[in-house]
C-alpha cells in the first residue's frame, strides 16, 4: 500500500468521527494515540476539567529541546443547516476529490502526519519530532491554550511549528489575531412611560456599540507602515445585538457579541483600555445612579494570538526548503500558529486543501494536495536523517 494509499484509509476512519466541537474528541484522540503508540512513540493523553474533551502530545525520536511540531486541531464546526450531498461522516471520493466533514480542515493533514509516522518510526531521528492534535481550536483555541500550558510545566521546548491548517500548501507566515466577546447589560425594567425609574440595558448595550464603532475609525488609523494584511489594520465587527421584550416595557437585559482581530499587539492593549475605561467610568455610573445593582460584564469567548511575521524564521526556512517555495503569505484567518509562537518556537501554517472550502456543505479534499503535503513531510523525514 502506498503512503498515500494509507492517508486515505486514515482519513476516512478520522472523518468517521463526529468531532464536532460541542461534543467530545476522546475517540479520536484515543484513535490516535493507539496509532502512535503502537509505532514506539512516547504518548500524553491531557484531559480538559469536564473529562470529555483532550489534547494529545507524541514524540518520536530523541529526549531533548530543539524539536519540530507538526501541529493540528481534532475538533470540526456543526453540519447544523447545511444541504450536504451525502453523509458528512462518511467519506466519499469523486474526480479524485475527497469529501467530508473536517477533509481539508483539518484531518486531511492529520491523517498524512499519522501515514508518515509510520515511515518516521523506521528512522534514526537526530531531533525530537513531536505530533500536537488539539481540542476546541472552532471554538477559541481552547486546547491550543492548554497544550501550551502543559509544555511550560513540563519544560519541553521545541523549536519549530508546523500547523497544517489549509493552505494549498502555500506558506503563511502571518495572520491577524482574533478576540471574541460577549457584553451583558443588567439594569432595571419598568413601564415604558416612565423611562427615568429604570435602567434600559438596550439603550446602553447601542451606547456600548456606538463606542465601539469609533474606536473602530481609530484602528484604521492606527495601521502599522508596511502592514501585509489586507485590510491592512485591525478589525473589528459587531456580530449580535439583543435586548427588551416589547415596545412598553424597560428593557432589563441586552448582549452584544463583538470581535476583533488584531495586527499588533498594542491595538490589543488600545481596544483593552478604552472599553474597559468607557463602561466603568461613563456608562456604569450612569446606569448605577438609578439602579445600585445595573451591571456590565464581559465574556472573553476566545482570545486567539496573531502570528507575527518575524525576519528570522526556522520554520519558514524550513517549509520552503521542502516545498520549493520562494515565498510566504499572510492571511485573514486565525489558526494555533501564534501560541506556539509565544512559546518561543517559529511557526508557520503550511497544509492540504484550501480554506475556501472549510465550514461549508460538501467540504473536500483534493487527492493531489494530500500527495503534495506528504511529499514535504517525507522530505522532513530525510533532513532529520541527514
Amino acid at each position: 500500500m502506498s503512503t498515500l494509499e494509507r492517508t486515505r484509509e486514515i482519513l476516512e476512519q478520522l472523518i468517521s468521527f463526529p468531532t464536532v466541537s460541542t461534543d467530545s474528541n476522546l475517540n479520536i484522540i484515543t484513535y490516535i494515540a493507539d496509532q502512535l503508540s503502537g509505532l514506539g512513540a512516547r504518548v500524553q493523553i491531557l484531559h480538559d476539567e469536564t473529562g470529555t474533551k483532550a489534547n494529545l502530545f507524541a514524540t518520536l525520536g530523541p529526549e531533548g529541546d530543539g524539536g519540530i511540531v507538526l501541529s493540528g486541531h481534532s475538533d470540526v464546526v456543526p453540519i447544523t443547516g447545511q444541504d450536504w450531498s451525502s453523509d458528512p461522516f462518511v467519506m466519499r471520493e469523486e474526480a479524485g476529490l475527497l469529501y467530508g466533514r473536517g477533509t481539508c480542515d483539518m484531518k486531511g493533514f492529520i491523517a498524512c502526519a499519522l501515514a508518515m509516522a509510520e515511515d518516521y518510526a523506521k528512522l534514526t531521528l537526530n531531533r525530537p519530532l513531536h505530533f500536537a492534535f488539539t481540542h476546541d481550536e472552532e471554538t477559541g483555541c481552547i486546547g491550543a491554550r492548554a497544550l501550551i500550558e502543559a509544555l511550560q510545566q513540563q519544560s519541553i521546548r521545541p523549536a519549530i511549528a508546523i500547523i497544517g491548517e489549509p493552505t494549498e500548501m502555500r506558506i503563511i507566515e502571518g495572520h491577524k489575531g482574533c478576540c471574541e466577546y460577549t457584553t451583558r447589560f443588567t439594569g432595571l425594567a419598568g413601564h415604558s412611560s416612565r423611562p427615568e425609574l429604570g435602567v434600559n440595558a438596550a439603550e446602553y448595550a447601542v451606547r456600548y456599540v456606538t463606542k465601539l464603532m469609533k474606536l473602530r475609525h481609530s484602528l484604521v488609523s492606527r495601521a502599522p507602515e508596511g502592514s501585509r494584511f489586507v485590510p491592512p489594520y485591525t478589525t473589528l465587527n459587531i456580530g449580535k445585538l439583543e435586548g427588551g421584550i416589547a415596545h412598553n416595557v424597560i428593557a432589563d437585559k441586552a448582549e452584544v457579541e463583538w470581535e476583533f482581530r488584531p495586527v499588533q499587539d498594542s491595538d490589543y492593549t488600545f481596544m483593552h483600555e478604552e472599553v474597559t475605561a468607557y463602561t466603568n467610568d461613563v456608562l456604569l455610573p450612569a446606569m448605577r445612579a438609578v439602579h445600585p445593582d445595573a451591571s456590565v460584564t464581559v465574556e472573553t469567548m476566545g482570545e486567539i494570538a496573531g502570528l507575527n511575521p518575524m525576519d528570522d524564521n526556522e520554520a519558514r526556512d524550513l517549509c520552503a526548503a521542502l516545498t520549493g517555495e520562494n515565498g510566504a503569505d499572510v492571511v485573514a484567518f486565525g489558526t494555533e500558529a501564534g501560541l506556539f509562537q509565544q512559546l518561543g518556537m517559529s511557526a508557520v501554517v503550511c497544509g492540504p486543501g484550501s480554506i475556501e472550502q472549510a465550514h461549508k456543505p460538501d467540504e473536500f479534499v483534493a487527492l493531489s494536495q494530500l500527495d503534495a503535503c506528504l511529499k514535504m513531510l517525507s522530505g522532513l523525514g530525510q533532513k532529520l536523517t541527514a
